[in-house]
Formats: C-alpha cells, structure tokens, sequence
C-alpha cells in the first residue's frame, strides 16, 4: 500500500507528464485519488500541474471540504467527486486538455470511429457530454447518462475526463484518447478511415474479457449489444470466393468494399478525364 507521500509524489509526477505532453497550458487540469470513501488526495487551484510539489498536494473529503493541505483544492472538485459516487471501482480521476480530443469536444464531434485495435479495446467509444460552466454541479451532472458504461469522456467546449482503477490507469486513458484523437483526424484528412468489421469488433471484445480489462466499457458501437446474445451483428456466409463479414445491424457495411472500390474507381476515372 502506498504511503501518503508516495501518493502525492505520483500526482506530481502525473502532473508532469501531463504538462510536458502538452496535454494542459498555465494552471489547466487537475488530478485527485481516492484512498478511502471519504479521503481523496487532489491538486491545487492556481499551480501548473507541471511544477507541483508535493506539499502542494492536498486532502478532501467526499464533499470537497479541505481535510489536510495550505492551498485550495482544484474548483473542479466536484466533477471527481461524482465520478467517486457513482462509480466505487474508480480511484483516480484525471482532468485535462490535450488539443486534439478538445478539438473533437470544441466540435461537438464524439471519438466513435472503430480504427484502432487499442483504443477499441480499452477505450472503446469516446462521448461528448453536454458544455457545462466549470466549477459548477453543470459538468458533474453532463457526465450522468454516460458514467456507468465508460472510463473516457468529452467535455464539449472544454476538455477531456478519464477515469481509472489507480492513477497511471487513468493517465494512459488520457494518453490513449489524445493519440486516437490524433490518428482520427489525421484519417478523415486522407478521406476517412475504413472501420473494424462487427466480427473484428467480437474478436477485441473476447481479447478485452480474456484479458480481464479493469474498468467499463460501452461495447459495439453499431448495435451497442456486442459481445452478448442480443447482438443483431452476425457473420453470414457471402457470395464472393472468401467469406466477408456482413452485419445485419443495419448501421454500417460491415466490411463490405463494393461501394468504396466503386467510388475510387469513379474519381480515377473522373482525374483521367474519362
């Protein structure tokens, strides 16, 4: 078990991280752990997360009151703390704004794309949650209809929230989503990805149970039922000589080509004047 000083030195460390990164600018983010139901370790307001110590580092109760320390806890307090009660598997939350995903959250536009075996796995898809006023009940209460099955948010208009079973979980979250955000963009710029069949989708998600991943997961995207007996999302048999994934959720191809080869076929020809 780590000692109080071993805690408060990681979040330091995090915060860091979190600043060379260029995940946050000046005194942005904030970072808390939980050590017990009604003790959370948190950063200060007012200090770069890249230059804490940790005395800086101080005790809150689960209602936000200051238990231990001589600055202030962060203004966004509230917003872990309700992650803390709604979710008794979270004990660390972390709060920042890597440019990318805050582009995403600034353009309302949720990281939902199925590209990325990784971020399938562990982060599977990214929501936006409604803007809120920081430091108000407003962000707290935007990430209620999305807390019980995610670890990985997007504040619209802000920034970005993960979640974690220690804090170096939480942080890779934060890493993970900054590098999807990235590979996503950078993909619709070169005309846009080609998604994970539903049937790759059943393969990461048996990975992810055989792995015993900590932490929530939204599940398929498509049909939001993957991975159990009520997925609509089947592997029939087509009629081409190799088998191609056809899904019946009626929200995608699915894996089938037909349509994008027939599209780049019509704009080399339309190029070569044809």
């Amino acid at each position: 078990m780590q000692s109080a000083y071993e805690i408060k030195k990681e979040i330091c460390e995090i915060g860091r991280r979190i600043y060379m990164n260029g995940f946050v600018a000046a005194n942005d983010g904030n970072i808390s752990v939980k050590v017990s139901d009604n003790e959370f370790y948190c950063t200060p307001t007012g200090v770069s997360k890249g230059f804490m110590t940790p005395d800086m580092i101080l005790k809150v109760d689960a209602q936000g009151n200051k238990l231990e320390g001589k600055l202030n806890p962060s203004t966004e307090i509230k917003m872990h703390l309700r992650v803390y009660r709604e979710r008794p598997d979270v004990r660390s939350v972390v709060h920042a704004h890597p440019p990318t995903a805050t582009a995403f959250a600034c353009a309302n536009i949720p990281l939902d794309e199925m590209i990325m075996p990784e971020a399938i796995l562990f982060l599977g898809s990214v929501p936006v949650c409604a803007y809120g006023t920081p430091s108000t009940d407003e962000i707290p209460d935007s990430l209620a209809p999305f807390i019980q099955s995610h670890d990985t948010f997007l504040l619209q208009n802000h920034g970005a929230l993960t979640v974690g079973h220690n804090l170096m979980n939480a942080y890779f979250h934060m890493e993970s989503l900054e590098f999807y955000a990235k590979v996503t963009l950078l993909a619709k710029q070169l005309g846009g990805a080609q998604e994970l069949s539903c049937g790759d989708l059943e393969k990461l998600m048996e990975l992810r149970r055989k792995f015993n991943v900590p932490g929530k997961h939204p599940g398929c995207k498509k049909c939001d039922k993957l991975g159990t007996s009520e997925c609509r999302c089947k592997d029939n048999a087509a009629p081409a000589k190799e088998a191609a994934h056809v899904c019946t959720c009626g929200k995608h191809d699915g894996g089938n080509n037909d349509a994008l080869v027939a599209e780049i076929t019509r704009k080399v020809l339309q190029a070569l004047g044809r």
